[in-house]
C-alpha cells in the first residue's frame, strides 16, 4: 500500500467491522501489473523499551502493498492488566499508544488482533489500541467479522484474521470461518487468511492433526482450519501463535504457513534456540492468486528480541527441515537461498 495513501474507513457490511484502503499507483515508467505484494511477520509484542530499534535492521524487508504482522500485546496507557497481583506466569503486553506510528514506519499496513493477547488490558485496552493502529494509517482485522480490505492496483485484496478466543473471529468454528472467508472472497480478488494457532514453544513446531492444546486452551486444529479455508475462498493462509516457525504445505495450489514465529519481543518472548529463530515471508501473488514468487528472508531475535538479519540463516533450513517432514509431497521447497516454491 502506498505510503502517501491514508486508509478509508467504511463500515459496507452490517455484520462486519470493515476497513477499505485505497492503494497502489501505477509504478513510475511502466503500465500496471495484476500482482500484489504482501510480507508477513510472526509475534510483535511491543512492550516500553528502545522502540526506535524495534524495526531498524529489518524495515527494508517490510517492502510490500500487504504487510501483515500480529499484533501481541496491546497499544495503551490502561494500568489494570488481566494478570493478578503477584502472578509470575501471567504475561500481559502493552506500550504506549505512541508507539503505533513506528509500525507503519517500518512498513506495516495492516495488524492482525486475534491472538491471546488482544484483550491483556481489557476491552479499554483493545479499544486504545484499535484507535492508535488506525491512527497512524494501519488497518486492523481479527476482532468478530472483521474483515480488512485494500484495493492494490485494481486487485481486490481481504485480510481476514482468526483465534480460539471469543474476541476474535473464531479458528474453532470452522463453518463460521467458512462463512466469513466466502463473504470476503464475494468482494475480493485475493483473500488471505491469518491465524493464530497451536501450542506454543520449541517443543511444538511440527504441525500434527487434530486439535492442539497448550495450558488447558483448546489452540484450533490448524492443519483442518487452513485447509478448510483454503477450500473456501482462501488464496493464502500465514499463522502465528507457537512462537516458533512451523513447516510450509502446498494445498490446492495455495501456500499454507503454519507459523511465522516470534519477530519482536523485547526482553519479553523467550529467544534462546528456535524460539529465536524467525524470518519474513514475501510473496508475490497475481490478480488470479498464482503464485509469482515467494521467498523467507532469515532473521534473529536471539539475546534481546529485537529482529535482525542471521547470517547462518538458519530459518531456511527449519523451515525446510518441518515442511518435508510434516507434509511429505505437499512440502513446499526452500531453496539455498530462501526462495519458496510449491512441490514438483
Amino acid at each position: 500500500m502506498s505510503s502517501r495513501t491514508r486508509p478509508i474507513l467504511k463500515r459496507i457490511w452490517p455484520s462486519a467491522v470493515v476497513a477499505l484502503a485505497l492503494a497502489g499507483a501505477t509504478p513510475a515508467g511502466g503500465t500496471s501489473k495484476p500482482v500484489v505484494h504482501l510480507a508477513f511477520t510472526g509475534d510483535v509484542a511491543m512492550v516500553a523499551g528502545p522502540v526506535d530499534s524495534y524495526f531498524a535492521s529489518v524495515s527494508a524487508d517490510l517492502k510490500g502493498d500487504v504487510v501483515l504482522g500480529n499484533l501481541e500485546g496491546t497499544l495503551t496507557d490502561q494500568s489494570s492488566s488481566k494478570c493478578p497481583a503477584g502472578d509470575s506466569n501471567c504475561f500481559a503486553f502493552h506500550a504506549p499508544p505512541s508507539y503505533a506510528p513506528y509500525l507503519r514506519r517500518a512498513g506495516f499496513t495492516v495488524m492482525n488482533l486475534a491472538n491471546n493477547h488482544a484483550l491483556d488490558y481489557g476491552t479499554a485496552g483493545q479499544r486504545d489500541t484499535v484507535a492508535a493502529v488506525r491512527k497512524a494509517g494501519l488497518l486492523t482485522t481479527g476482532r468478530p467479522g472483521e474483515i480488512a480490505y485494500e484495493k492494490v492496483r485494481g486487485t481486490r485484496v481481504a485480510i481476514v484474521g482468526f483465534a480460539p478466543y471469543p474476541w476474535a473471529s473464531s479458528l474453532t468454528n470452522i463453518p463460521a470461518a467458512q462463512a466469513l472467508v466466502r463473504q470476503a472472497d464475494r468482494w475480493a480478488d485475493l483473500v488471505i487468511v491469518t491465524m493464530h494457532a497451536g501450542a506454543e514453544g520449541s517443543d511444538h513446531q511440527h504441525v500434527r492433526p487434530g486439535t492442539e492444546w497448550f495450558l488447558g486452551e483448546n489452540r484450533g486444529n490448524a492443519l483442518a482450519f487452513a485447509h478448510a479455508v483454503v477450500r473456501a475462498g482462501a488464496d493464502l493462509v500465514v499463522g502465528s501463535g507457537p512462537h516458533v516457525l512451523r513447516g510450509m504445505e502446498w494445498y490446492r495450489g495455495r501456500l499454507i504457513a503454519y507459523s511465522m514465529g516470534n519477530f519482536v519481543g523485547y526482553h519479553t518472548l523467550a529467544t534462546s534456540g528456535v524460539t529465536g529463530v524467525t524470518g519474513v515471508l514475501q510473496v508475490t501473488l497475481g490478480r488470479n492468486a498464482s503464485l509469482v514468487s515467494a521467498h523467507l528472508v532469515p532473521l534473529t531475535i536471539a539475546g534481546d528480541g529485537i529482529p535482525r538479519p542471521d547470517p547462518s540463516e538458519a530459518a531456511h533450513g527449519i523451515v525446510r527441515t518441518l515442511s518435508q517432514e510434516d507434509f511429505g509431497k505437499r512440502a513446499i521447497r526452500v531453496s539455498r537461498t530462501g526462495d519458496l516454491s510449491p512441490p514438483r
